[in-house]
């Protein structure tokens, strides 16, 4: 058999056309080269100087793999998929700007006798009073941090999904003929 055939052969592999259709077209192939080769014309002149794209073009016009999408055709992310990255994406900004600006930070205030007083922020004045007389202060320090951490995981998480989601969408598709 020509080297042709073979050659066009594992391009219907590659594709994954069946074998037994695979088997069918390349008997077809060989009848119609050995008629040509009789008649004097070489398989080149007859089938041109590329066996991968005439035996994709071959496939494709039996109906074995469908036809490279027409530009107006061509296959678009879905919505959904867009929106969820976008809001991955600023839930992740969200969650980093307010773990590093580290606000809200709380202080308590307590007297030595025993009665608290609180202010959030610290910078904020007083809704109302603070006790009276001597006083210790504690800083409790950024009181939406565990909030803000867990935020920052799922985004991370959410986008790790997104990016396998979007790898796994270019490679969903069936092969299909390269246009011309």
């Amino acid at each position: 058999m020509s080297d042709f055939v073979e050659q066009c052969r594992s391009e219907w592999r590659r594709l994954g056309v069946p074998d037994s259709l695979a088997e069918e077209m390349a008997a077809d192939l060989a009848s119609d080269l050995g008629e040509a080769e009789a008649d004097g014309v070489s398989a080149e002149e007859l089938l041109g100087s590329d066996p991968r794209s005439f035996a994709a073009s071959l496939a494709a016009e039996r109906g074995i793999l469908p036809a490279a999408p027409s530009p107006g055709k061509v296959r678009r992310r879905p919505f959904v998929l867009v929106a969820f990255t976008a809001i991955a994406a600023l839930v992740l900004i969200f969650a980093a700007r307010a773990l590093l600006a580290g606000q809200p930070k709380a202080t308590l205030v307590t007297n030595l006798s025993g009665t608290l007083g609180h202010r959030l922020p610290s910078t904020a004045p007083f809704p109302f009073a603070p006790p009276s007389g001597p006083q210790r202060v504690f800083d409790l320090g950024n009181l939406s941090a565990p909030v803000e951490w867990i935020l920052l995981f799922f985004a991370i998480v959410a986008l790790g999904f997104a990016v396998w989601l979007w790898a796994n969408w270019s490679r969903s598709r069936p092969p299909s003929v390269p246009s011309a």
